[in-house]
């Protein structure tokens, strides 16, 4: 991948993974939410930080010490 594609696709992933905050906060608000579906939304919201400090590590030149 070209170094202008990964940074295409971290800006999608950075945007899922707000969207996934604002969705999470959104259900723990409402009551009657489904905690498993909550659960799940966590745990792909955090392989997606996990995603997102790869990518950002590969974009980020190696320097010489």
């Amino acid at each position: 991948m070209t170094q202008e594609q990964l940074r295409q696709w971290l800006d999608e992933l950075r945007t899922e993974h707000r969207d996934l905050d604002d969705l999470i906060v959104m259900l723990q608000t409402h009551c009657h939410s489904d905690l498993m579906q909550i659960q799940r939304l966590k745990k792909r919201k955090l392989s997606l930080k996990d995603m997102i400090a790869r990518l950002e590590s590969k974009l980020i030149p190696d320097l010489d010490a």
